[in-house]
């Protein structure tokens, strides 16, 4: 499988736009984090991805090609609520999917299942939330598929699994296979993709390499000498891209240049000052929500 292509993607649901206008490129093998907050459109991209639901307009397109029923052979998907048989035992439902799919490794899904401490015998109406997820992530993982789509793979897990599920979706990528998965925790996504779309209101807010996103970018810290303390004209400086405000405490992001922003801060009488490197999460913030103070405050008001 090669690159996957998402041109004008559109997804109405009566008056409503779940998705509006998406465009992005997924590389092959490659570890994809899709972000965005709760009613994004995150869950319904999948969807069309994977031929669920079908697109009011635009493409998905999978090495050029659209989606036809001989793809699904190289597609696993994990949705976020479990779509397990609550009367099948685990150990059925790895018979299931032998006789369903080509590559399906029956050894793999044991070790996977035995690495999760699950018990094939029971049937999965008896598993945790967690425990759901974990054998759908094992299932997956055993189809050897080419491309793997995991919408919040994590849910219910405990740290120690989530941590062994993260590093599942690396070793995939690892071999070849495109990854391409939804987290509401972000230090996940921060830690195994290489690669980011942030998605607001069903629209692209931002895209690209995580580490390009954070190159070149800092965040200088400051407590100010009073909480209606005037910024003088700072927040208009070409070098920062936002200035967040609480109280006393100011976080500016720069684009360039943040020994200088500092230095301005240090010239106002700020204190406690320092530069720290961006992260995903302030990436993050920075696409979906609006800065809370980038006017200045003027002293005394």
């Amino acid at each position: 499988m090669s690159t996957i292509s998402i041109k004008n993607l559109r997804k109405t649901y009566g008056p409503y736009m779940a998705v509006d206008d998406l465009s992005f490129e997924i590389p092959e093998a490659c570890v994809f984090g899709l972000l965005g907050p709760n009613g994004a459109g995150k869950t319904t991209t999948f969807k069309c991805m994977l031929g669920l639901a079908r697109p009011t307009s635009g493409t998905v397109l999978y090495g050029g090609l659209p989606l036809v029923p001989a793809t699904q052979q190289h597609i696993a998907y994990v949705p976020e609520r479990s779509v397990l048989y609550d009367w099948m035992t685990v150990a059925e439902h790895v018979e299931m999917q032998r006789r369903a799919y080509a590559k399906f490794s029956v050894p793999k899904a044991n070790e996977l299942l035995r690495q999760f401490g699950i018990d094939q015998r029971k049937k999965t109406r008896a598993l945790s939330k967690g425990m759901r997820t974990a054998t759908m992530v094992a299932l997956a993982i055993a189809r050897e598929a080419d491309i793997l789509i995991f919408d919040e793979p994590t849910s219910g897990l405990d740290p120690i699994n989530q941590r062994h599920v993260l590093n599942l979706i690396i070793n995939e990528s690892a071999r070849g296979a495109t990854v391409i998965f939804s987290s509401h925790q972000i230090g996940q996504v921060e830690r195994a993709a290489e690669r980011i779309a942030v998605v607001d209101r069903g629209r692209l807010a931002l895209e690209g390499s995580v580490d390009d996103l954070k190159s070149d970018r800092k965040i200088v810290e400051a407590i100010l000498p009073s909480e209606t303390f005037a910024l003088n004209g700072l927040a208009g400086d070409p070098r920062i891209t936002r200035i967040d405000r609480n109280g006393r405490i100011v976080r500016a992001l720069t684009s360039h240049d943040a020994q200088d922003v500092l230095a301005r801060f240090e010239a106002l009488g700020a204190s406690g000052l320092r530069i720290v490197d961006l992260n995903l999460e302030d990436i993050f913030l920075c696409a979906v929500s609006p800065a809370d103070a980038t006017a200045d405050v003027v002293e005394g008001r």
